[in-house]
């Protein structure tokens, strides 16, 4: 029977990888994804860019076992002849394969609904605060919050967006409903659409959404050559305008911190209205009318403009640490050009990713997600299983002799600051010498 397959290369399977003609490898059998890559639940663009090649390891992280059955439509007839599974890949399935076996991905543990719980408390405290008290203090208390139940809120529909917390995507997909658009304002079509892709294209400069904040920040130099943004399909400018902000990135960082929710409100509104197509849109667009008739009703409540603004501010200042620890896991990563490539997973997500030191009562604090690497070669593993496979991970890179960056918060911010005051030199003076690794560049620089 082996005489009888149909065996194409490497080569030829790389032909085939236009969005016209999209063809993956899966543990060494080819399937032909054209027609249904519109209607793949994480998005197409994350299948276009891993198109004419083997994604199994991507497959894996992504999929639980009961994905594999759904395949056999889809099934060229074809088997890849010439593919090289590295050493690495090899553990990383053994790995992800024994911890199915042992039921870590469907344990949940109580995460959830401690989380659901803590939110609602706190919902109500800021509610009853703002209603009841005529207190300055108290109104400020409230805003800080709300800041806090908007950071747990986004970790629900995080987690929700990964599956990894009801069990069944149905409870999942109202549970990203409630937290993103209703609780936080901010879309969970939007999320699902960047967030898959940056997984998939950790730190590529020119694939991954979450290091295209152009102009306001360069956390390499190579975006001074104005290179094009594959996922947002436009040219990432560096004019004099950009110039301008990355020169002075260092000083803003924190600033921009703070009201970068801001942002993310006018991403959603963006990606809700405009032409692309987008799974439940009309859902999604209800879920943000509903987060824009309850926030501002609680902002009137407040007695005047100044203690409304100082509550506006508190809220946005809190949540600033959330997407500081977003920047920091992934700032300081190495960064690559190009697409990604199928069999160098585990390599790609251990260079880019920098996890963060903490003791297990900041846990719920950091949503997990202070365990970046593990996390991201594990999307679908529940935040409480976390910390347990991290000694495992980290051997497994020492093994392999790959990195595992793990760094205090402050360590963390210290790097990250020394990074972009270093692009920021250099965008200032172009005449200067460019460095290969900006990262590199910020941990020896002194002083």
């Amino acid at each position: 029977m082996e005489g009888e397959k149909k065996y194409i290369t490497v080569e030829q399977l790389k032909l085939h990888n236009k969005p016209s003609d999209l063809w993956i490898s899966i543990q060494g059998k080819v399937y032909n994804i054209t027609d249904w890559a519109k209607d793949h639940p994480g998005g197409d663009a994350i299948l276009f860019n891993m198109s004419g090649q083997d994604v199994t390891d991507g497959f894996i992280a992504y999929h639980p076992p009961s994905a594999w059955k759904y395949l056999g439509k889809f099934f060229t007839g074809y088997y890849l002849k010439d593919f090289e599974i590295s050493e690495v890949s090899k553990d990383y399935r053994k790995l992800a394969s024994e911890f199915n076996q042992l039921g870590l991905f469907e344990n949940k543990g109580h995460g959830a609904l401690y989380s659901v719980i803590s939110i609602l408390v706190m919902l109500y405290l800021v509610v009853y605060g703002v209603l009841k008290s005529e207190s300055v203090l108290v109104h400020f208390g409230c805003g800080c919050l709300l800041g806090v139940l908007w950071v747990q809120g986004a970790y629900m529909g995080h987690d929700s967006g990964h599956y990894q917390v009801m069990s069944s995507r149905r409870y999942n997909k109202l549970a990203q409903f409630l937290a993103g658009n209703c609780l936080t304002g901010i879309s969970i079509a939007w999320w699902k659409w960047t967030h898959n892709a940056h997984h998939i294209a950790c730190n590529s400069l020119d694939y991954d959404p979450d290091l295209q904040h152009m102009p306001v920040f360069a956390v390499s130099s190579k975006f001074f050559q104005s290179i094009t943004s594959t996922f947002y399909g436009r040219e990432l400018t560096f004019d004099a305008m950009a110039r301008f902000l990355v020169s002075h990135q260092h000083f803003t960082y924190y600033p921009i911190m703070i009201v970068g929710r801001v942002n993310l409100f006018i991403q959603t509104f963006l990606l809700l209205f405009s032409k692309r197509s987008i799974p439940d849109r009309a859902l999604n667009i209800m879920g943000i009318l509903v987060f824009w008739t309850w926030f501002p009703l609680l902002v009137s409540c407040l007695p005047n403009w100044s203690e409304r603004f100082m509550f506006v501010l508190a809220s946005f200042t809190v949540t600033a640490l959330q997407h500081i620890q977003f920047t920091l896991n992934h700032f300081t990563g190495d960064t690559y050009l190009g697409p990604p490539t199928g069999n160098d997973w585990f390599e790609k997500q251990a260079a880019g990713t920098v996890d963060i030191l903490c003791s297990t009562r900041m846990d719920w604090f950091y949503g997990g997600l202070q365990f970046q690497l593990e996390h991201h070669l594990f999307p679908r593993l529940p935040r409480s299983q976390l910390r347990k496979i991290s000694p495992t991970v980290k051997e497994l890179c020492k093994k392999h002799n790959l990195p595992y960056k793990s760094l205090s918060f402050l360590d963390a911010n210290v790097t990250t600051i020394r990074m972009l005051r270093n692009a920021a030199r250099q965008a200032w003076d172009m005449a200067l010498p460019v460095p290969k690794n900006l990262a590199w560049e910020a941990v020896n620089t002194h002083g």
